[in-house]
């Protein structure tokens, strides 16, 4: 018998390129593991900054070491090393991105034979974030099949998508003019959906500020894929996704990611670590401190990887805080507040409140906390793995949104799914006691009875037979029929 015809065919190879940006690593890394379960080639380039802080704080290295078909590649992400990358100047990573990444992306590509190499193809697909459009030129340019992943959500992604409607509808908070305002330009959101629920980028002085204009011509140009992923379930964005299928019919909801993820693992090799994604060096002090705690007695505060806030907010959020007479585990990252006058001088009442009832560290292992049975609500920034990650556990939510995608998910986690309140746009402490103690106390039953049910579908969606189940096999098939 010829040797050559019993040698088994190479896998497909994928291109993963995320937004070197936390929570887009984050998402995008579990979809890299599904897809090295699913026995594809995955070649995940990832920014020189990401790489070495997710060698400083996770196992991810030895963590993605099962998968003989993974591996990073890296490559510059035009920044120095100490710039923030948050806060106000978290949008310097765009310029830079497109001077100094994109030619170097064609080069390395072009270099390294689309890194192909004796033991697996050159790459077949390119599955990048959608906000990196010129990952997109350069596979329509080559014709490599290429898929967009936002990791945004759904609904905030169709605001996005509207964009061109909305300036024309006048629906554009001009100055930040009439934000109580219905916008009735952004098909399946006119019931709720008002000024100041659009995402933050659409808060400008004028429709030519050049973050708008990047938004809208990035998601625009999304639809040039062949395939869209997003990381949501039908049962929770149907109506939405529906509404972007019409557009794009080659439409995959595959998460929530991170709980796919682990329903995956748990089947195929009985064991269920999956790999942090974080930036940050866990404190896992929070957990024994959560041990000794009451059942659903304690909110669990953090506003994410980039949030930064002023000094007067970290104020009224902490007096809120305290007066509310409620446990609190509050997450502050190093570099989350603004200016750090004055930062010794925190009132002696605030000192003694968070001493009696609190619990502070600099980063937390989120998902655990908010797994713990003594976790009871989520005061967060509305961040779209957060809130899957709050949606999955069923755990409540009180939103204060800082940036982006974030003032829309707010809406929905409030008004269509019902399973929070949102406090967008105000910071005072009456406010933040009076929503901590509805969240906690007043209406807890009602918000947690629909976060359960909220829950069960999220679980449903990725196991065997759930619609993000059976989406995720479909891609796998996809991006295989591309070499067949």
């Amino acid at each position: 018998m010829d040797h050559q015809s019993v040698q088994v065919p190479l896998p497909p190879h994928v291109l993963v390129f995320p937004l070197p940006i936390q929570g887009h690593m984050n998402s995008m890394l579990k979809l890299a593991e599904l897809l090295c379960l699913g026995n594809l080639h995955v070649t995940m380039l990832v920014s020189d900054f990401s790489h070495s802080r997710l060698l400083r704080h996770t196992s991810v290295h030895s963590h993605f070491a099962r998968y003989p078909g993974f591996r990073f590649r890296t490559i510059p992400d035009g920044l120095p090393d100490d710039h923030p990358r948050a806060g106000e100047r978290l949008m310097d990573i765009m310029p830079s991105i497109k001077s100094v990444t994109a030619p170097l992306f064609r080069d390395m590509m072009i270099g390294a034979n689309f890194l192909g190499t004796g033991t697996r193809r050159p790459v077949t697909c390119i599955i990048a974030d959608g906000i990196l459009s010129f990952a997109g030129d350069f596979a329509i340019e080559r014709g490599i099949p290429y898929i967009s992943f936002r990791t945004a959500s759904a609904c905030s992604f169709w605001a996005y998508y509207c964009i061109p409607e909305i300036i024309e509808a006048d629906e554009i908070p001009l100055k930040g003019n009439g934000m109580d305002l219905p916008v009735k330009s952004v098909p399946g959101m006119e019931g709720f959906l008002r000024r100041r629920d659009l995402p933050s980028f659409c808060r400008v002085d004028e429709v030519n500020n050049p973050n708008l204009q990047l938004v809208q011509t990035e998601t625009r140009k999304s639809f040039r894929a062949q395939a869209l992923i997003k990381n949501t379930f039908d049962e929770l964005e149907g109506p939405i996704l529906s509404q972007i299928r019409a557009h794009c019919p080659n439409l995959f909801s595959v998460g929530p990611l991170h709980a796919h993820l682990k329903a995956r693992l748990a089947t195929e090799t009985k064991s269920f670590s999956t790999s942090s994604g974080s930036f940050w060096e866990e404190d896992r002090s929070c957990m024994t401190w959560l041990d000794s705690q009451k059942s659903k007695s304690v909110i669990y505060v953090s506003f994410g990887s980039i949030t930064v806030v002023t000094r007067d907010q970290l104020m009224e959020f902490w007096y809120g805080l305290v007066n509310s007479e409620q446990r609190f585990l509050w997450v502050m990252r190093p570099d989350s507040v603004a200016g750090k006058d004055g930062e010794s001088q925190i009132p002696m009442e605030l000192v003694e409140g968070t001493k009696e009832r609190g619990y502070m560290v600099e980063w937390a292992p989120q998902e655990e906390v908010l797994a713990h049975p003594a976790v009871g609500g989520f005061l967060t920034h509305s961040g779209w793995n957060s809130t899957l990650e709050s949606i999955v556990l069923g755990v409540p939510m009180a939103c204060w949104p800082y940036f982006a995608d974030q003032t829309t998910n707010s809406r929905f986690v409030s008004e269509v799914w019902k399973i929070g309140l949102d406090m967008k746009d105000t910071c005072d402490r009456v406010i933040i006691e009076k929503i901590v103690r509805d969240l906690m106390d007043i209406k807890k039953d009602e918000f947690q009875e629909r976060a359960n049910q909220m829950a069960k579908l999220a679980k449903r969606a990725v196991c065997e037979g759930g619609s993000s189940y059976c989406n995720l096999d479909r891609l796998i098939k996809y991006i295989t029929s591309m070499i067949e």
